[in-house]
């Protein structure tokens, strides 16, 4: 199985200097927790991507106020992403090396064509797989 077979197509994205209510409501509209952030809306060249934890952790944990910020404030980049040809495993392999809970995909010019989620293969992969990418994935830092 691909990718490209069970990733969500043309995700939601917004700018780096998207403010973080912006960003949340996309969350909200789309039934997410986590918007790719793209140079421009022609290309959507990836540059990072902000997740609900980010917001929680890097601004709200901190002190700082969220409705102050923009998304380049506190997106994580470089991104870790995979070509929508890449197989179920591989996508798999590299969630559990990164231990990240959703893959972005990108097409051969970086543009964001997709992103995969630990939920996404829970619903394709064999149970057994899908155990252990989250069991890898929610592993310790350094365990």
């Amino acid at each position: 199985m691909k990718v490209k077979e069970i990733m969500t197509k043309e995700p939601a994205c917004c700018l780096p200097e998207t403010n973080l209510r912006e960003v949340a409501h996309l969350m909200i509209e789309n039934d997410c927790g986590a918007i790719p952030i793209v140079e421009n809306f022609e290309t959507k060249k990836l540059v990072g991507i902000v997740t609900d934890r980010d917001i929680t952790c890097n601004t709200v944990a901190q002190g700082k106020n969220p409705l102050e910020m923009s998304a380049a404030e506190i997106m994580t980049f470089p991104v870790v992403s995979l070509n929508p040809e890449a197989t179920l495993d591989e996508c798999c392999k590299v969630m559990e090396e990164n231990k990240i809970r959703r893959l972005l995909v990108v097409d051969d010019a970086n543009m964001c064509c997709g992103i995969v989620a630990q939920a996404d293969i829970a619903r394709t992969a064999p149970e057994s797989e899908t155990a252990e990418l989250v069991k890898d994935v929610s592993a310790a830092h350094g365990a």
